[in-house]
């Protein structure tokens, strides 16, 4: 059966509809989401299960995957992040176009999992900001979807001018980003 999704506020009348421009790009930015999966262990294998058929991800505007951080803005990560490799999440996370948002996916990559070692980052949020966080070991298909949802909410609803906000300039600094 298929949903349709729901317009925007606004105002209608007999053959036209007016809203804000606002509402249009966050009802736009939610269902074409073009994710780029940064996966290392388990989780992977996970994400793999999700962007098949019995879950299928591309339900949600997600099934481009983009494996070019220039033309992704969702970047999930999935598994044990070694602390050697946040380097290069953190350039990968630099060369995506704003708006970007970051899933973190799996106990490895939000808190290092079971492995508290000197080699394993205890966490990505160390290194570039987090917008979700979806629990687990490996997460269930469902978990990463609802993750997926997460993101499209934080999309439709932020406002165009966030992203040029102090406060959103002061995060960034915090984190040694640009």
């Amino acid at each position: 059966m298929v949903k349709m999704a729901d317009k925007p506020d606004g105002y209608e009348g007999q053959g036209f509809f007016a809203t804000s421009l606002d509402k249009v790009i966050g009802m736009a930015r939610a269902n074409s989401l073009w994710p780029l999966p940064f996966a290392t262990s388990c989780c992977g294998i996970e994400f793999m299960a999700t962007m098949g058929a019995n879950y299928d991800l591309a339900r949600f505007g997600s099934e481009r995957l983009s494996f070019s951080p220039r033309q992704a803005d969702l970047l999930m990560v999935m598994g044990t992040i070694a602390k050697k490799m946040g380097p290069v999440l953190k350039q990968v996370y630099d060369q995506m176009a704003e708006p970007k948002w970051v899933l973190s996916v799996g106990a490895c990559a939000s808190s290092g999992g079971i492995f508290d070692t000197y080699s394993v980052l205890q966490g990505i949020d160390r290194i570039i900001p987090v917008d979700v966080y979806v629990p687990g070991c490996p997460p269930r298909p469902e978990q990463i979807i609802e993750g997926v949802m997460r993101i499209q909410e934080l999309a439709k609803n932020e406002s165009l001018r966030r992203r040029h906000s102090e406060e959103y300039k002061k995060m960034l600094e915090s984190y040694n980003l640009t």
